[in-house]
């Protein structure tokens, strides 16, 4: 197994990579998350898993350990490839997809190129549990719960008075409405006129 390459970019775009190590170039798969991380760089350390099949081994880069594990954790569930992880991975952010899973939140998932409901509802249900267990075990998996827009709304409702419960589904029925809200502002708005 390789577990990272640290080298030199010989070629980027947003889908694949060229690092060379000592002479030799590896053809690396990335997503959009790594690309966009990568941009400025010449030499950069990629984290990588070998996806080996009967007719091709394919490498695929990651920037950091959270886009990695999001990746083992997706291409576990019965359906989901490395193609559609890492499309997953483009589309979202490890913290994103993670968020969904833990909120159930099916619309998010959705909302990426080629996931429909049947499969969304089976990532929910494959790793919802795995998730929670890597929060308590693994925390850089994990997002930092202060930094986490669902965290911020949260604790926004409670410091106005609203039973942490209450607040707690007010911002699920929010963002499974919108899955794609960035703005805590919004979304507290929002929250209190659900409730």
């Amino acid at each position: 197994m390789i577990a990272y390459l640290n080298g030199k970019l010989t070629h980027k775009s947003p889908a694949m990579v060229h690092v060379e190590v000592m002479g030799v170039g590896y053809e690396v798969q990335i997503s959009l998350n790594t690309y966009s991380r990568i941009q400025g760089l010449e030499n950069c350390k990629l984290l990588t898993y070998l996806h080996i099949k009967e007719d091709a081994h394919t490498l695929y880069g990651f920037f950091d350990d959270a886009e990695r594990n999001m990746f083992l954790l997706l291409i576990g569930v019965s359906g989901i490839g490395a193609g559609t992880a890492r499309v997953m991975l483009s589309s979202l952010q490890p913290e994103d997809i993670q968020r969904a899973i833990a909120m159930e939140n099916e619309k998010m998932l959705e909302s990426i190129k080629g996931i429909g409901a049947k499969t969304a509802k089976r990532v929910i249900l494959e790793l919802k549990d795995k998730i929670r267990k890597h929060k308590e075990t693994t925390p850089q998996l994990s997002v930092a719960s202060n930094n986490t827009l669902q965290e911020d709304a949260l604790n926004a409702l409670v410091t106005l008075g609203i039973a942490r419960n209450v607040a707690e589904q007010a911002i699920q029925r929010v963002l499974k409405a919108e899955p794609l809200l960035q703005d805590l502002e919004g979304l507290v708005k929002k929250a209190l006129k659900s409730l």
